[in-house]
């Protein structure tokens, strides 16, 4: 049999270098980042500042009683009063963000629902029932108030 026959061997080694396969001396060290001074572990996104400045607590007078509230309770308290006043741009500002809520509520019940399909198929086959049996105990009234005329 020839050589020249054979298979290549299915497992390169790790010494050869290619597409998807860079030099042993320039690959990612284990343990160390490939982007070393990229964002600093514990540091925080947008979002998440956002987030923890509107839960932050602050005091506020109302109907002259001192009460805490969160930040984001009491800009939505000013944006409600100033709609009220008769502003309209915060009057917008309130629709909208009530249209959103809303939205976002009913999209929630409805990935949710309360009843779920088999359940409803259940509660229709009870209600079928009932209908049937109400049908059936018309039928033999009727049939008692017929047979009571007739003697």
């Amino acid at each position: 049999m020839d050589s020249t026959n054979e298979l290549p061997d299915p497992k390169p080694s790790d010494n050869q270098v290619g597409y998807g396969r860079p030099p042993k001396a320039t690959r990612f060290k284990k343990g160390r980042s490939g982007n070393p001074k990229g964002r600093p572990k514990g540091s925080f996104n947008v979002t998440t500042i956002f987030a923890k400045t509107l839960r932050e607590r602050v005091v506020i007078n109302e109907n002259g009683r001192r009460k805490t509230v969160t930040k984001l309770e009491a800009a939505l308290k000013q944006l409600v009063n100033k709609g009220a006043n008769g502003d309209t741009r915060a009057l917008r500002l309130l629709l909208d963000l009530a249209r959103e809520a809303e939205a976002k509520q009913n999209a929630e019940g409805d990935r949710n629902p309360m009843v779920g399909q088999l359940d409803q198929e259940v509660i229709e086959g009870i209600m079928k029932r009932f209908q049937e049996a109400d049908q059936q105990g018309q039928e033999l009234q009727e049939a008692d108030n017929g047979d009571d005329q007739s003697g």
